[in-house]
């Protein structure tokens, strides 16, 4: 039995090499965290901002909406009023599914947490890799 070192045990390496790899471990995981962490703030910040935005002009648009709606209404003769109150509001309606469909859509393709997928992704290639 001979070892590089007297006075050690055969099983010190072997202990050694497995406190190496959960340091390893570890670390990675920390970076990882430590990414997911910093993407979150940035989403927050980002959502945050375009709240403020989207509710703005939402609150634009619907006085812009309401006064173009009475200039139109009291624009057209009183016999044909009726008719002016149907189609604005069935053209109001119709983009507002529009739009609303279009919001869907958009939000389906989130790109939260897009880096840290790309690197959870490289890590699983590479641990892939040194397992075959």
């Amino acid at each position: 039995m001979s070892s590089s070192r007297p006075g050690s045990a055969p099983g010190e390496g072997i202990l050694g090499v497995g406190q190496r790899i959960l340091t390893s471990l570890v670390s990675i995981a920390e970076t990882r965290i430590r990414l997911v962490i910093v993407e979150l703030e940035e989403e927050k910040a980002n959502l945050l901002q375009m709240l403020l935005m989207v509710g703005l002009t939402m609150i634009f648009t619907a006085f812009g909406l309401m006064s173009l709606m009475i200039l139109v209404i009291l624009a057209v003769p009183p016999s044909a009023r009726l008719y002016a109150i149907v189609i604005t509001t069935a053209v109001l309606f119709g983009l507002a599914i529009i739009f609303g469909v279009w919001a869907l859509v958009k939000s389906r393709r989130s790109t939260l947490l897009k880096h840290t997928r790309k690197e959870l992704d490289t890590d699983r290639k590479q641990l892939e890799e040194r397992q075959a």
